[in-house]
């Protein structure tokens, strides 16, 4: 099986080093896993794209290559320069934190996989929620490590492609815990945090002059029962199936007849 993996944390960030180590393992001995990642940190970009400007590439070892751009650009990049032939499956991950509940939106990582789907490739995106659990682990990268390529392949195993126009991807978050902690999979929707909101906070140089910071809420607020953030804090790996698709299709219904003329 041929591999592209990519993140949102960078070229040289430790959750990619645990991606390697996943897709090597589905690969397999005959396998090839190409890197194609941002050469900085991109987190929060979401499915963002490097339309206006352009991209530059460098290789920087063997199927290794740093974009100057989003998870997104470095998809792009993979599919249409850096490798020679088409992946069988792109992994985006694994990420620094979660990316359950709102901050799917929000996610860079996601995103990546996002693109991936639209190119019409099978993708996973993968991120290790972390606690002061995990903190204490001598790799917080743990669970994902151990349970990251059984995860995969049971998602390949039971994924059903269809001919919809936006293909279904994976979102994928490991429950803060030791990897000897982890309960389980669940299958799950997205949740969401309710009144934890990203916000903005305005910080006082010593110059004089003033700058505005993002702050994120409290991570660890479970979502809905049979949601992603309430699996993971209860133990489990959660898998959502989503797709690029925005559509409310209960509006859809439900205002059917009332706006057409």
């Amino acid at each position: 099986m041929r591999i592209l993996i990519t993140n949102d944390d960078g070229i040289h960030a430790p959750g990619l080093v645990t991606l390697h180590a996943i897709a090597s393992e589905i690969a397999g001995p005959d396998g090839e896993v190409w890197t194609v990642a941002p050469a900085n940190e991109q987190s929060g970009v979401g499915h963002c794209i490097s339309y206006a400007r352009p991209t530059m590439m460098t290789e920087v070892g063997d199927r290794r290559f740093a974009v100057e751009g989003s998870p997104a650009d470095c998809v792009l990049a993979g599919l249409y320069k850096a490798m020679p032939e088409r992946p069988d499956l792109v992994l985006s991950g694994v990420n620094r934190g979660n990316n359950a509940a709102e901050n799917t939106l929000y996610s860079g990582t996601v995103g990546g996989a996002m693109e991936a789907a639209l190119q019409g490739i099978p993708a996973i995106a993968m991120s290790q929620y972390f606690s002061p659990e995990s903190a204490k682990l001598d790799d917080p990268f743990e669970c994902a490590l151990t349970h990251g390529a059984e995860t995969v392949r049971a998602i390949l195993g039971a994924h059903v492609d269809t001919d919809d126009v936006y293909r279904t991807f994976y979102n994928v978050n490991f429950p803060p815990t030791s990897a000897a902690n982890c309960l389980g999979r669940r299958l799950v929707a997205q949740g969401r945090r309710v009144g934890r909101n990203f916000m903005m906070e305005t910080q006082t140089s010593p110059t004089g002059r003033e700058f505005l910071w993002i702050k994120g809420g409290d991570q660890h607020v479970p979502t809905a029962e049979g949601t992603d953030a309430q699996a993971n804090l209860s133990g489990y790996i959660s898998v959502t199936p989503i797709r690029a698709d925005l559509t409310d299709y209960a509006a859809m219904d439900a205002l059917k007849g009332m706006l057409d003329t």
